[in-house]
């Protein structure tokens, strides 16, 4: 219900001097209560009465006390008023307690095999925040959609939002037993080109990719896929049939690999993939269960650096507008 801004336009100031003044009985005691004067708490009263249309307080020389309309906007106004400073304590407390329900999106990829066991452990740590996860390749506005939080790869810097790069990701060769046991796999970045490769791109014709083995070994290589789709989730699909050799980022196979399912090929050989940024409204102090998700994944990513190549945590903050994950 929308409140009928015509019906009431008086001031909360004076509302709270009206009711320190019934509540504590006289002018004085209320401008004490108040830390105001008296002149200050009797103008506000007096401008109370004039937007209401009612004479709200009986005045003699000697005392004040409430006419019967007063009273009666007394027991409603307190009541209102218990409700405001509830409301207000339930936002400050928002920014500095780490509760209440959490609205996060990311890619469909990263959803699927990275977000999982980090939610897991993230409701373990916080089981008084609840969780909503919207999976989706697709741009979907913070405010219109009340997203807390948007996990993305890449992106271009646009204003509007607010990020903060959690890692750098690599993307990596991986390839199903099944497919290695027909083609064995390659012993050098340029025998590549004999393999179905499976690229996550939107361009046509032949691809460049620019490996390097992490200790400033950089190979360019043209090549031509023999699968081109649009994500990763797709790619890393095809990968586990046994299609070819796909091209993914270490966090989106790593749970294949730890299992068997996908091995590495080339490894160290990777490619420099993009940033992972954590995308809020800007203009706006974060709640704390947003705060405490946001550190929670980063210390997640950083814990799987070794393992997974998650490296190049960066705490430098910048503005941008939420965007669809990069796949050129």
């Amino acid at each position: 219900m929308v409140a009928r801004t015509e019906t009431f336009r008086g001031g909360l100031d004076d509302v709270r001097a009206f009711c320190a003044v019934v509540d504590l009985g006289t002018v004085t005691a209320a401008a004490a209560s108040l830390r105001q004067t008296k002149g200050s708490v009797s103008r506000r009263v007096s401008r109370l009465e004039r937007a209401l249309g009612a004479r709200l307080m009986a005045r003699t020389s000697r005392a004040v006390s409430p006419t019967a309309e007063g009273l009666a906007f007394y027991a409603k106004a307190q009541e209102s008023l218990a409700l405001l400073d509830e409301a207000a304590e339930t936002v400050r407390d928002a920014q500095t307690v780490p509760a209440g329900h959490l609205r996060i999106t990311t890619s469909i990829d990263f959803g699927i095999e990275v977000m999982p066991e980090i939610v897991a452990s993230f409701r373990t740590a916080y089981p008084q925040i609840t969780v909503e996860m919207l999976n989706t390749d697709a741009r979907l506005d913070l405010a219109a959609n009340r997203i807390d939080l948007a996990l993305r790869l890449g992106g271009a810097e646009e204003t509007g939002y607010h990020a903060a790069v959690l890692a750098t990701l690599a993307v990596g060769l991986y390839a199903a037993p099944a497919y290695l046991r027909r083609r064995p796999a390659p012993a050098t970045v340029t025998a590549l080109r004999d393999h179905d490769l499976i690229l996550a791109r939107e361009r046509f014709g032949a691809a460049a990719l620019a490996l390097t083995d992490g200790r400033g070994r950089t190979e360019p290589l043209s090549v031509t896929p023999a699968i081109r789709v649009s994500d990763f989730a797709t790619a890393h699909r095809l990968t586990l049939a046994g299609a070819g050799i796909g091209h993914l980022p270490t966090l989106v196979a790593a749970r294949a690999v730890e299992s068997g399912q996908l091995q590495r090929v080339l490894a160290p050989w990777a490619t420099r993939g993009a940033a992972l940024r954590a995308v809020t409204l800007a203009g706006r102090v974060l709640p704390a269960r947003v705060q405490v998700f946001r550190a929670h994944v980063r210390d997640a990513l950083a814990a799987r650096d070794g393992a997974h190549e998650a490296e190049d945590l960066e705490a430098n903050t910048v503005e941008i507008q939420m965007v669809a994950v990069d796949r050129s």
